[in-house]
């Protein structure tokens, strides 16, 4: 049974999955893992394959959900996002990162779309 905070996260990606695809993009794959890493969401916004960190808080003790998304975590997702390309044939394909910040302490919850959050890094 999932803790309080792994429900959280969940019930956190599921808004954010369904507030893309009213925004038009096309979810491809949820909580794709593989030995690097773990991407929240796969999609498509047209042409562009982007690949989305959801980050969500119901309080500010730990900043807010834009801040969570550190340059450490920015090239752990680079890295993984290299091999899904890698292993999906798509070295060459158009990609982007965006990051989804939902702030849950409002009700309906407050959801911003940074669209091209970060480049390509790696450490």
């Amino acid at each position: 049974m999932p803790s309080k905070t792994q429900k959280f996260g969940i019930e956190s990606e599921s808004l954010a999955a369904n507030y893309l695809k009213s925004n038009g993009y096309r979810i491809l794959e949820r909580n794709y893992r593989n030995q690097i890493g773990e991407l929240d969401i796969i999609a498509k916004e047209g042409p562009v394959l982007v690949f989305i960190e959801v980050k969500a808080r119901n309080t500010r003790r730990f900043g807010s959900p834009k801040q969570a998304v550190t340059p450490a975590k920015q090239a752990k997702i680079s890295r993984t996002a290299m091999a899904y390309l890698k292993a999906t044939g798509q070295v060459h394909a158009k990609a982007r990162f965006d990051v989804v910040a939902i702030d849950a302490r409002f009700n309906p919850p407050d959801i911003e779309v940074v669209k091209n959050a970060f480049e390509f890094l790696s450490r």
